[in-house]
């Protein structure tokens, strides 16, 4: 990967959620990234590919404003065609390193891996720029099993040579000490997208990643 996005990978990982609205959407993440946002992933998993294409050309103009890379969950395709700056992949989508020979080298390449260090060597190894474990706590958007170990952050923090994202349920307080042992990005959708404030929301995740 080049290392022109190393810095990016810390901070707050924002991935929007599941909104039609286009026009909201948009001014929720504005907001947040007004706050600080060190990534800004699109996932959108009931979007047709005419509101798919219109909103992530739309997000990408805005993350390009604001200088934040912008990445795409699943799509490799509107990824490369919209030259947007990576793709995040699940474990039950294309495999990391078929992924990585078509988007090339320079791009960000994430994967889930759950609750395994077995997957995130999988990963690292074919290529992924980060690997994501979670969920750790109850999400409001995504259902998974909450049962990933708080010490597997740690674990990765000693064994993998590429950074580390938490997600699930995320929030300020909450991620607080999985940052506290080496995650690198703390994910977050509905505490960003649901909160009062936005841009507050989003710089208060900022202040865990202060030096």
């Amino acid at each position: 990967m080049s290392n022109k996005y190393a810095s990016s990978l810390k901070g707050l990982y924002l991935v929007t959620p599941d909104w039609d609205d286009t026009r909201k959407l948009l001014e929720i993440t504005e907001l947040a990234l007004k706050g600080g946002v060190s990534l800004l992933q699109y996932r959108h998993k009931t979007a047709d590919a005419a509101q798919r294409q219109e909103q992530a050309e739309c997000l990408l103009a805005l993350a390009r404003s604001y200088k934040v890379p912008f990445i795409i969950n699943d799509y490799i395709e509107l990824c490369l065609s919209l030259d947007a700056d990576g793709v995040h992949v699940g474990g039950t989508d294309t495999a990391v390193a078929e992924v990585r020979k078509q988007i090339g080298p320079d791009k960000i390449l994430g994967s889930s891996c759950y609750g395994s260090l077995e997957l995130a060597h999988a990963a690292q190894t074919a290529g992924a720029s980060y690997v994501a474990f979670g969920g750790f706590y109850p999400s409001k958007v995504k259902k998974y099993p909450v049962t990933t170990p708080a010490t597997i952050v740690t674990d990765w923090k000693q064994q993998g040579t590429v950074p580390s994202v938490v997600i699930g349920g995320m929030t300020r307080e909450n991620s607080a000490p999985l940052v506290a042992n080496g995650a690198d990005m703390v994910a977050a959708i509905s505490s960003i997208y649901l909160a009062g404030d936005p841009q507050a929301a989003a710089r208060a995740f900022g202040t865990l990643f202060a030096k």
